[in-house]
């Protein structure tokens, strides 16, 4: 009963408040300055959005519209942007599931199973990094077209399914993992694909979310290589179709400022939605995959 009552005067004996240090503070006020630097061209182009025509060609700046107007949203809406969502959707979602499904055993079979020429493959597949995208377009170009894949989902997904740094990063975590957790699933007789399954893939969850966000977020933002395979409304991604508002380039006026910046918006809020709700998963998968040689 005593050690009952003697708790809460425990409790009220805290440790004094300890004020930030002043370094500590001049690098939260940094990093504030870069934050609002970086988010300032998102609110000019959300701010520019509501503008009328007019009034974003005035020649003196206004950060803050006079007379907010939906206009350029509702014409931006107008067109199939909902069948681009959806083709954006499904390309970003099954290019990355598929990705790291690859990428994963890929990144096992290198950290884990000794074969003959291993560490030689592995370099090759890491030389590939070095090789830009643009080298390829043409071979892939002319593999697609043989294959009679153009506006199709499949030419949209099947070139990003390799991937070296995908590879390489799992390899890596794979490898830092103990290799007595294999050792005892052996002794209970799990095989080496039920130990890729049940105990390996489960601890790459860091590198999972890290790579999986980095791949989704890719692919809903490529646009070189949908703008070469697709050419209509069924198969055009956001990106592509976000074109269509591209001042001077194809939309209802010559200077469609307003137009380009809501497509921008409408464009850029999807990702950075996903951004924000897994960033922590995000950061703890960068931090705690293994750099292990």
């Amino acid at each position: 009963m005593a050690a009952t009552r003697s708790l809460p005067q425990f409790r009220r004996a805290a440790l004094p408040r300890r004020w930030p240090r002043p370094s500590t503070v001049i690098v939260w006020l940094i990093g504030t300055g870069f934050a609002v630097l970086w988010m300032w061209p998102f609110f000019w182009m959300i701010s520019t959005s509501l503008k009328p025509e007019p009034e974003i060609l005035s020649l003196i700046p206004k950060w803050l519209p006079d007379e907010p107007t939906w206009r350029n949203y509702e014409r931006v809406l107008a067109y199939p942007v909902a069948q681009w969502f959806w083709n954006s959707f499904v390309v970003a979602t099954a290019s990355t599931l598929l990705t790291l499904l690859l990428n994963s055993m890929a990144g096992y079979a290198f950290a884990r199973i000794p074969f003959w020429g291993r560490t030689v493959l592995f370099v090759l597949v890491l030389t590939t990094l070095m090789m830009p995208f643009e080298a390829l377009v043409i071979p892939l170009f002319l593999m697609i077209s043989a294959f009679k894949l153009g506006n199709t989902y499949a030419a949209l997904i099947a070139p990003g399914l390799a991937s070296a740094f995908g590879v390489f990063l799992f390899r890596q975590f794979f490898l830092s993992l103990p290799v007595e957790l294999e050792d005892a699933a052996r002794i209970d007789g799990c095989g080496r694909w039920g130990i890729y399954w049940r105990i390996a893939l489960p601890l790459a969850q860091p590198a999972i979310i890290a790579l999986g966000i980095l791949h989704f977020m890719g692919n809903w933002n490529s646009l070189f290589w949908p703008l070469i395979v697709t050419n209509t409304d069924d198969a055009k991604t956001v990106p592509v179709g976000m074109l269509l508002f591209r001042p001077g380039f194809g939309a209802d006026q010559s200077w469609a400022h307003g137009l380009s910046m809501a497509a921008a918006t409408i464009q850029a809020l999807p990702p950075l939605i996903v951004f924000f709700i897994l960033q922590r998963y995000f950061m703890q998968g960068i931090a705690t995959v293994g750099l292990k040689g």
